[in-house]
């Protein structure tokens, strides 16, 4: 680039502009050099196809299967993703990579939700339909490590999204929140309608506040609001931190598992394939401004979630017993009545089918 004027690219023939503030690419291109901008293959506004959708965390294990879903129902995407390196970045590239050899109208821009550059350019390639706002810092035992960092990320990046959108008339928001907002709930199992004032870590605080502005900006702004708390999500692409991935890794290489407590703590696995039923229903319905969760409605102990690993790898797991965490809930189950009946989600993976199907994507990528 000449005095801040595009230059062509030789190998791709796409007008290349330098952009300090994130990273963009369309279908056809290469992943640009870093602080390089490729400017986008297709037009703004509707596509022939449906709808134009921005998805937050793009990159990530559950942003990079709901851009798949969108683009293979053929709506245009746009994804924004700050590719930090909470965990492997090569993993969220590779992700990005399937999605552009599915060479449908899909974006990236790599960019910050704390960045009002990085928005400013993400929402100039709108306008959008709808947004599904998935980015966030996650986990439990990472927010108690960084709590200051996970209340910037995921409620001010929250509020900037969705100010963002407000400006560019953009009104139907779907957001990403968890299960771990229930907390310590001895009823079980959880239901939409239970009290949640008492999280107990810094994540599911973040998350609580994360809903709270949802709310506002339905009441003040009018905005379509769907918030979905996910419980426990697993399949291929999951990120390398979480129990299932962490423990194949390790059984799979001979290393001792760290299991905190007696096991005997319960888990609500849900499948990636369900997850994305019910988010892809949310995109299809009007709600005004309302709570599901997205769980398999089935709780799976942790020692028996072993001994299925064991089964699938054809290993036995070399235990580590450590205390308990602080943070970590004894339990989570979901009650989906409500998702049930107002989105139709029917849950159809069940922990015995999941977690083969999680290691045979897992074998191809060691």
């Amino acid at each position: 680039m000449e005095g801040g004027k595009p230059t062509a690219d030789a190998r791709s023939g796409l007008k290349l502009v330098r952009h300090p503030a994130s990273r963009l690419f369309g279908p056809r291109a290469r992943a640009p050099r870093s602080g390089l901008k490729i400017r986008l293959p297709f037009k703004r506004g509707r596509y022939a196809g449906d709808m134009k959708f921005l998805v937050t965390g793009g990159a990530g294990f559950i942003g990079s299967h709901v851009c798949e879903m969108l683009l293979r129902e053929g709506h245009g995407v746009v994804a924004l993703d700050d590719l930090n390196p909470f965990y492997e970045v090569a993993l969220k590239q590779r992700n990005l990579r399937d999605l552009q050899k599915l060479a449908l109208p899909f974006s990236f821009v790599q960019g910050d939700l704390l960045d009002g550059a990085a928005l400013d350019e993400t929402f100039s390639l709108g306008p959008f339909d709808q947004i599904i706002h998935l980015a966030a810092r996650a986990g439990v035992r990472p927010s108690l490590e960084a709590p200051a960092l996970c209340q910037r990320v995921n409620v001010e990046g929250t509020v900037n999204v969705l100010e963002w959108a407000r400006r560019a008339g953009t009104r139907k928001v779907t957001i990403a929140s968890s299960s771990s907002v229930y907390g310590v709930n001895s009823r079980l199992p959880f239901s939409e309608t239970d009290p949640v004032a008492s999280p107990i870590s810094p994540y599911a605080a973040s998350k609580l506040a994360c809903e709270s502005l949802g709310h506002v900006y339905h009441h003040v702004y009018g905005f379509d609001v769907a918030m979905l708390r996910f419980f426990t999500v697993y399949g291929p692409r999951q990120r390398p931190d979480l129990a299932i991935h962490k423990f194949a890794r390790l059984m799979h290489a001979g290393r001792p598992i760290p299991v905190f407590g007696d096991g005997a703590s319960a888990r609500d696995y849900t499948y990636i394939d369900d997850i994305l039923q019910g988010v892809m229903a949310c995109t299809r319905q009007s709600f005004g401004f309302e709570i599901f969760n997205l769980g398999e409605s089935q709780t799976v102990t942790l020692n028996l979630l072993i001994e299925l690993l064991e089964a699938a790898l054809g290993r036995k797991a070399v235990i580590e017993r450590l205390p308990s965490q602080p943070g970590d809930v004894p339990a989570t189950w979901a009650d989906i009545t409500k998702a049930s009946d107002r989105l139709g989600y029917r849950p159809k993976t069940r922990i015995e089918e999941g977690i083969p199907l999680f290691i045979e994507w897992f074998k191809g990528t060691v």
